[in-house]
């Protein structure tokens, strides 16, 4: 599942843009706010738009992307954004797609990006609404230093071509969470090289050693996961989605990509638990190496649809779902 040489420079230039623009103070400095001018500069090298109909690319290409800043734990409303160029009319697609309006997608009354948003989508299972705040939003301090709010939303219409949206979010999702972890796993495994106890690096030890070894293989497989299903996304009708009318048949790309966050969810959370613990006690300070990372990972990985969607569906497909 390599990338294609167009979708390499994707992610090798949005590589060197966040080293540019974005480094760890600058991630570390942007807790509890939305990224703002930093955000525009990522939608005019166009990749907010990637993957939406019409355009150029499809979720190999968003894919490329999520590694990418992934990796760099770029901050925004990366996967949200993503799903609402999928189930919003083309008229509301480029105020997004430029960085104009922000989109907060979620399960109210808490939202991310809220404070900041201009757009709201309730995701409702398998479902995705336009909603609209019916009172003031009110700011809420997170785990993960994204800008929450609580608000109050009153349910608009049902929004059409949510499996297309809600599984290309999911393979972003995916895509993001194994990057950053490997991202953590490389933070890590670098500190076990130099750290010493008993005369020799920490790393030598089987009780470090292994379990990072363990996390890497995880993550690589949760990132050859979402790739799969970017291409299986890429190489879909998404027309036929309405002719699965059974509960327990849904299309190809919409099972791969619920697959994938889930692995990239578990594969990358068990790696912030392992390497927190490599790094001791500068893995618990604020200031540390790896709590930017971490933080962003757990609240991602907390993000709807949530885990118990995506089982109840893949479940649900193989015969063995809840009655």
């Amino acid at each position: 599942m390599a990338f294609d040489d167009g979708q390499q420079a994707i992610a090798d230039a949005l590589a060197q843009f966040c080293a540019d623009r974005c480094d760890d103070d600058t991630v570390k400095a942007l807790a509890g706010q939305a990224p703002g001018p930093l955000w525009r500069e990522l939608a005019e090298l166009g990749v907010l738009a990637a993957g939406a109909p019409g355009e150029e690319g499809g979720a190999l290409e968003v894919c490329a992307a999520m590694e990418a800043l992934g990796a760099a734990v770029f901050p925004g409303p990366l996967v949200g954004t993503f799903l609402a160029l999928q189930v919003l009319p083309a008229e509301e697609r480029d105020a997004i797609a430029d960085g104009r309006r922000i989109v907060s997608a979620g399960r109210g009354p808490l939202m991310p990006f809220a404070p900041q948003a201009d757009l709201f989508l309730e995701i409702a299972g398998e479902s995705v609404y336009r909603a609209t705040p019916t009172g003031p939003v009110e700011a809420v301090e997170t785990l993960g230093g994204e800008p929450w709010g609580r608000v109050a939303l009153e349910r608009g219409e049902l929004l059409p071509h949510a499996e297309r949206g809600l599984a290309l979010s999911e393979m972003a999702a995916a895509a993001y969470l194994a990057a950053a972890g490997a991202r953590l796993v490389a933070d890590a495994a670098e500190h076990a090289r130099t750290r010493q106890q008993f005369g020799h690096p920490i790393g030598e030890f089987q009780a470090v050693a292994h379990p990072l070894a363990d996390c890497q293989i995880h993550l690589l497989a949760s990132r050859e996961l979402a790739r799969s299903a970017a291409y299986d996304f890429d190489c879909s009708d998404h027309s036929d989605c309405s002719d699965y009318s059974s509960e327990n048949e849904i299309p190809k790309f919409q099972n791969a990509a619920l697959i994938a966050r889930l692995s990239a969810r578990a594969s990358a959370v068990e790696a912030t638990h392992v390497c927190h613990q490599v790094f001791g006690a500068l893995g618990i300070t604020t200031e540390g190496p790896a709590w930017h990372v971490s933080r962003r990972i757990r609240q991602l990985a907390s993000q709807p649809p949530g885990p118990e969607v995506a089982r109840e569906r893949i479940l649900g497909a193989i015969g063995l779902g809840l009655t």
